[in-house]
C-alpha cells in the first residue's frame, strides 16, 4: 500500500509514522519545515516564551516571599529567542530521525494533485525541470497542511507594525506598547508573554468575553490576573480601522461606550486561523471544498475514496493533538484497521498563568444539550500544593450528570492545569461517574488532590472546605 502524505506537521508526520507501523509506504511532502505551525511557529516556541515569562514574573513579584533575594536581574529577549530557535532546531530533527527509523520517504516541495493517483513536489526554487521536481505515485494521499492566521479585512491592516503570531515570537526587541486584536487563547497567551517583559498590553475583544469557548468560571481567574498585571481588556468591542501616528500606529474601536483608539509601537492580529487549500491541484480531483475548508466524513475521507484530509485543513478543531489523532483515524482507516479514538476527550489547554484547561462540555452546553446537570467545584486556596507554589488563585470545576453521576466535563484553573486535564480525558473516555472517582486516590500534597476535592464537593462533601 502507498501512502502519500502532504504536509509535515504534527498531523502528517504522526500519521506518516502510524502508516509506517502498519505496514505501508510512506512518502511525505512537506513545502517548509517539518513540525509544522505547532512545531516552528505555534506550540513549542510560544511557550519557551511563556516558560522564560513566568520565571520572570515569579522574580519580580514572588520571589522575596518564597525566600529568595534578587538583587537584580534583566531578562534577556535575544538570548531568548536563540533559546526559542534552539529548542525547535532540535525537535525538528527528532521528527526528521523518527521518519528516517520509519524508512519514510521525505520530499521537500510544494505538492499539487495531478491525478487521483499521482502528486506533483515542485521545489520552491524551481519549475518542473529535471532534478526539480518530483512525481509521487500513491493508491492513498493524506492532505494535512494546516493553516495560517486570519487577516482581518479593514483599512490599515497592512501597515508597517501590523503583525501576526508568527511575526510576534521573533521580533528583535519587546515593544513599549502593543494592541492584540483578539482575546483568544493567542492573543492571551502573547498578552502573557509581552506583559511580562514590560510592554503595556491592551486587548480588543469583539464577543462578550476572553476565550469564550472555555467554561467562564475558569477563564475569570485569568481575566482578574492579567488585568491586575496591567493588561487593559476591552470586550464587546469592534475595531473599525488602523492608522499610523508619529509614534506608531492607533487602533480605532466602536463599543457602547462610543468610537475609541488605542495607540501602540504594535499591533498583533490574533482573530484565529484559516486552512490552508489552495495550489494544491483540489480542482483536479474533485475533492469537495466547503467555506474554504476539505469536507471529510468521521473517518477523514474526503468525497474521493482514496483521498483523506486531516487537521487544521479540514476545518474542525484546531489544536495540533487533534490533528495528530485525526492522522491516526485517517491511516488506520485506510489500512483497515478500526480506530477507536474518542474526540469528546479533546482537552483545551491556554499556557498563562494561571494555565486553564477543559475537556468534555461546560456547564452551559451541557444545559444546552438536555442534560440534569451537577457540578462540584474546588478553590485552590483550599489547596496547601498550588499555596507552596504561590498560584492558589484558580479552581477546579466538574460537570456530571445528575442522574447518572457520568463525569461531562472538566475545566481547571490553575497550575499544571495543562498537564492534570488528561484525568478528565481519561475519565469521559471511560464514562467513569462521580463515585468512581472519589474512590480513587489521589496523592498528597499536590494539587491533583484538588480533583479528588471537586468530585466530593459534587454532592457538597469537599473534606478540605468549611461548610
Amino acid at each position: 500500500m502507498r501512502i502519500a502524505i502532504i504536509g509535515g506537521g504534527p498531523g502528517g508526520y504522526v500519521a506518516a509514522i502510524r502508516a509506517a507501523q502498519l505496514g505501508a509506504e510512506v512518502t511525505l511532502i512537506e513545502n517548509k519545515h517539518l513540525g509544522g505551525t505547532c512545531l516552528n511557529k505555534g506550540c513549542i516556541p510560544t511557550k519557551v516564551l511563556l516558560h522564560t515569562a513566568e520565571l520572570v514574573d515569579v522574580l519580580e513579584n514572588e520571589a522575596k516571599e518564597l525566600g529568595i533575594k534578587v538583587a537584580g536581574f534583566e531578562p534577556d529577549w535575544g538570548m531568548l529567542q536563540k533559546r526559542k530557535d534552539k529548542i525547535v532546531k532540535k525537535l525538528v530533527g527528532g521528527i526528521d530521525g523518527l521518519l528516517k527509523s520509519n524508512k519514510i520517504i521525505k520530499v521537500m516541495g510544494n505538492a499539487s494533485f495531478l491525478s487521483e493517483n499521482q502528486i506533483i513536489a515542485v521545489r520552491k526554487n524551481g519549475g518542473e525541470k529535471p532534478g526539480e521536481f518530483t512525481i509521487v505515485d500513491f493508491d492513498y494521499a493524506v492532505i494535512a497542511t494546516g493553516s495560517v492566521p486570519v487577516i482581518i479585512p479593514i483599512p490599515g491592516v497592512d501597515l508597517p507594525g501590523v503583525i501576526t503570531s508568527d511575526e510576534a515570537l521573533s521580533l528583535e526587541s519587546v515593544p513599549e506598547s502593543m494592541v492584540i486584536i483578539g482575546g483568544g487563547v493567542i492573543g492571551c497567551e502573547f498578552a502573557s508573554i509581552y506583559r511580562a517583559f514590560g510592554c503595556k498590553v491592551t486587548i480588543i475583544e469583539m464577543l462578550d468575553n476572553i476565550i469564550a469557548n472555555m467554561d467562564q468560571d475558569i477563564v475569570k481567574p485569568l481575566q482578574d490576573q492579567l488585568i491586575k498585571d496591567g493588561v487593559k481588556i476591552y470586550t464587546q468591542t469592534k475595531v473599525e480601522g488602523i492608522e499610523k501616528t508619529a509614534n506608531g500606529l492607533s487602533v480605532r474601536t466602536s463599543s457602547k461606550e462610543g468610537i475609541r483608539s488605542f495607540d501602540a509601537q504594535k499591533v498583533l492580529l490574533s482573530i484565529g486561523r484559516k486552512p490552508v487549500t489552495n495550489n494544491l491541484g483540489l480542482d483536479k480531483v474533485h475533492v469537495e471544498i466547503v467555506r474554504g475548508a476539505i469536507k471529510v466524513n468521521k473517518n477523514m475521507k474526503t468525497n474521493i475514496d482514496n483521498i483523506y484530509a486531516i487537521g487544521d485543513c479540514n476545518g474542525g478543531i484546531m489544536l495540533a493533538h487533534v490533528a495528530s489523532a485525526e492522522g491516526v483515524v485517517a491511516v488506520e482507516s485506510i489500512m483497515k484497521k478500526k480506530s477507536n479514538i474518542d474526540f469528546r476527550t479533546v482537552p483545551y489547554c491556554v499556557y498563562t498563568k494561571p494555565e486553564l484547561a477543559g475537556v468534555g462540555m461546560t456547564e452551559a452546553q451541557a444545559i444546552a444539550s438536555g442534560f440534569d446537570v451537577m457540578t462540584g467545584v474546588f478553590p485552590l486556596y483550599a489547596s496547601g500544593k498550588a499555596m507552596i507554589m504561590s498560584d492558589s488563585g484558580g479552581l477546579v470545576k466538574y460537570i456530571a450528570d445528575a442522574h447518572t453521576g457520568e463525569i461531562l466535563g472538566l475545566h481547571m484553573a490553575g497550575p499544571r492545569a495543562t498537564d492534570l486535564i488528561v484525568e478528565g480525558a481519561l475519565a469521559i473516555r471511560l464514562e467513569a461517574t462521580v463515585e468512581e472517582l472519589i474512590s480513587t486516590i489521589h496523592a498528597h500534597p499536590t494539587v491533583g488532590e484538588s480533583l479528588h476535592e471537586a468530585a466530593h464537593a459534587i454532592h457538597g462533601n469537599a473534606i478540605h472546605l468549611m461548610k
